[in-house]
C-alpha cells in the first residue's frame, strides 16, 4: 500500500538541507521500489532512513549531523554510522555521487539489504525480536488512533512510549552492529553490487551498436522511465536477462557491421585523391623512395594520389529491417535470448535510420513498427512481457510481411525469419511470395534453430541453421 506522503520528510541524522529534502521526496515520488520497501521497513523510522541512505549516496559531503537527534532515530543513527564509516563507503560514493539514477538505485539496495539484514537479526535474537514487535505493536496502535481522530493526534503517552522503545532498540542496535558488523558489511557490499550490475544492465538494454552509447541513450530517456526500467531489471530476473544477452549482442553487432563496412572498402576498387588512411601501399612506397618522393608529394597535394575508393559495392542501411520471430510454445526456453537479439538487431535499425517491423507469430501474430528504429522504456517492457505461445504457422508471418512490404516506407527491406520449427507452405503461396520478393526487391535470410531447413529454403534467400541465438551462425543476421 503506498503512503500519500512522506512523513517525518525533515526528520535526518545527516547534514542535509532544503534542496536534499526536496530532490529525495521528488525521487520517492518517482519509486515504486522505494515505497514498497518503506511500506514493508521493520522500523517505523524506515522512510526518514532511507531519505538518510539517499543522502549518504548522492551529496558531495555526507557527514553526520552535530545536532542532537531525536531518541526514536537514534536507531537510523547507528544504522547510517555503520554505513557511513564502512572503509569501501567512498568507493560505493564515486559510483553514485550527484548521479541521480545511480543513487536511486542504490537507496533501494541499500534499503532493501538494510530491511533483510534486520529481519535476520531479528531471527537470530529473541531480546531484539522482542523489541521489534513491541515497537511494531505500538505502531499500529498509533495508526489507529490517528486514523480515529486525526493525523498527529494520536496519544501522547502512546508517542512517548513509542520514542523510548526505539532510543532502547537503538542502544540493542548498537551492539548488535558491533557483533555482527561482518555480515552487515557484506549486506552492503552485495547492495552496491546489485546497484552496479542493474545499471550496467539498464545501459545494455537501451545502448545501441556504439562503444560507450548506453550513456548516451540513458541521458535521453527521463528521470522517472530510467527509474521505472532500472527496478524492472533489478527486480525481475528475466529482463535482467534480456538486458544482459541484448548487451552481448550489440558488441557482436558493432564488430560485424564494422567488420562489413571494413571489408567493403578493402574491396571497393581505386580512384584518386589524398586521404592518407586509403592510400594505396604503391603510393605509400614512392613516398618513402628518395627519387619518387617530390612526385608523389606534388599529386598528393593536387589530390591525384591514387587511393581505395571509399564507398564500398555494399551500402549500409539500404532499407528497411523486418523480423518475424517464433514465439511458439518451444520457444519459450530461448525467449531471453531471442529477445535480447531482436533489441540488437534493432539497435543497428536506430543507428542507420533504417524503419523497424517486428513480426511475433506463432498461430497468431503481433506486429510492432518503429520508425528509424525508435524504440521506447516502455516498448521495451511490454516487449519483454510478451510471448505468444502455442504452436507454428509459417504463412502467417510471412503474409503479414509481404502486406508491410507493400507499404511504401519498407520497399528494399532485409526480411529476418527466425524459427525452431517447420511447416509446410502451399505452392500457390510460395509462387506469390516469391513474386512479390522479386517484385519489392527484398531479401529473406532464415535463422532455423535445431530444426529442418526443407520449407525456409523455398523462401528465402540465405538459410543458416543454428542451436541458438548464441550461434556464431545467427550473427549472420548482423550483416544485413
Amino acid at each position: 500500500m503506498r503512503r500519500n506522503t512522506i512523513q517525518n520528510e525533515n526528520r535526518s541524522v545527516l547534514n542535509t538541507d532544503a534542496f536534499d529534502k526536496r530532490r529525495f521526496r521528488e525521487i520517492y515520488e518517482m519509486s515504486q521500489g522505494l515505497q514498497k520497501i518503506s511500506d514493508e521497513g521493520e522500523l517505523p523510522t524506515f522512510e526518514p532512513l532511507l531519505a538518510d541512505i539517499w543522502a549518504s549516496l548522492y551529496k558531495m559531503k555526507p557527514e553526520m549531523t552535530k545536532e542532537d537527534v531525536a531518541a526514536d532515530l537514534q536507531v537510523n543513527k547507528s544504522l547510517m554510522e555503520k554505513i557511513m564509516s564502512d572503509e569501501s563507503f567512498d568507493n560505493y560514493r564515486s559510483f553514485t555521487r550527484l548521479d541521480d539514477l545511480s543513487s536511486a538505485i542504490g537507496t533501494v539496495k541499500f534499503g532493501e539489504k538494510t530491511n533483510q539484514w534486520l529481519a535476520d537479526q531479528k531471527e537470530h535474537d529473541e531480546d531484539l525480536q522482542k523489541q521489534m514487535q513491541e515497537i511494531q505493536a505500538m505502531k499500529r496502535q498509533l495508526q489507529k488512533q490517528e486514523q480515529q481522530i486525526g493525523a498527529g493526534n494520536g496519544s501522547e503517552e502512546l508517542q512517548e512510549d513509542l520514542k523510548k522503545a526505539m532510543s532502547d532498540l537503538g542502544d540493542q542496535l548498537q551492539q548488535t552492529l558491533q557483533n555482527n558488523s561482518h555480515s552487515f558489511s557484506q549486506a552492503m557490499e552485495q547492495a552496491m553490487q546489485e546497484t552496479k550490475q542493474t545499471k550496467d544492465s539498464l545501459k545494455s538494454l537501451l545502448g545501441g551498436t556504439s562503444a560507450g552509447s548506453g550513456d548516451a541513450e540513458l541521458k535521453k530517456v527521463p528521470l522517472r522511465d530510467q527509474i521505472s526500467l532500472a527496478e524492472k531489471i533489478a527486480f525481475n530476473k528475466q529482463m535482467k536477462e534480456i538486458a544482459d544477452w541484448a548487451g552481448r549482442f550489440k558488441q557482436i553487432a558493432r564488430r560485424k557491421q564494422k567488420s562489413k563496412h571494413s571489408d567493403s572498402m578493402e574491396r571497393s576498387g581505386v580512384t584518386l585523391g589524398n586521404d592518407i588512411e586509403l592510400l594505396l601501399p604503391m603510393e605509400l612506397g614512392l613516398y618513402t623512395h628518395p627519387i619518387t618522393k617530390n612526385d608523389f608529394l606534388s599529386r598528393f597535394v593536387e589530390g591525384q594520389a591514387m587511393q581505395y575508393e571509399k564507398k564500398g559495392h555494399e551500402v549500409l542501411g539500404k532499407g528497411p529491417i523486418v523480423l518475424c520471430l517464433d514465439q511458439s510454445g518451444s520457444m519459450h526456453k530461448l525467449d531471453t535470448q531471442s529477445k535480447g537479439f531482436t533489441l540488437a538487431l534493432m539497435s543497428i535499425a536506430r543507428k542507420q535510420k533504417r524503419d523497424f517491423c517486428l513480426i511475433l507469430f506463432s498461430t497468431r501474430t503481433k506486429i510492432i513498427k518503429y520508425e528509424k528504429g525508435k524504440i521506447k522504456g516502455s516498448d521495451m517492457v511490454n516487449f519483454a512481457q510478451t510471448f505468444l505461445g502455442g504452436g507454428t504457422n509459417f504463412a502467417l508471418p510471412l503474409e503479414k510481411a509481404m502486406n508491410v512490404i507493400n507499404e511504401s516506407r519498407f520497399k528494399q527491406a532485409d526480411v529476418v525469419f527466425v524459427t525452431d520449427g517447420e511447416d509446410g507452405l502451399r505452392d500457390s503461396f510460395l509462387d506469390a511470395f516469391n513474386k512479390k520478393k522479386k517484385e519489392k526487391a527484398f531479401n529473406v535470410l532464415s535463422l532455423v534453430i535445431g530444426s529442418s531447413t526443407n520449407t525456409v529454403t523455398e523462401f528465402s534467400d540465405g538459410v543458416v541453421q543454428v542451436k541458438d541465438f548464441d550461434d556464431n551462425g545467427s550473427f549472420t543476421a548482423f550483416e544485413i
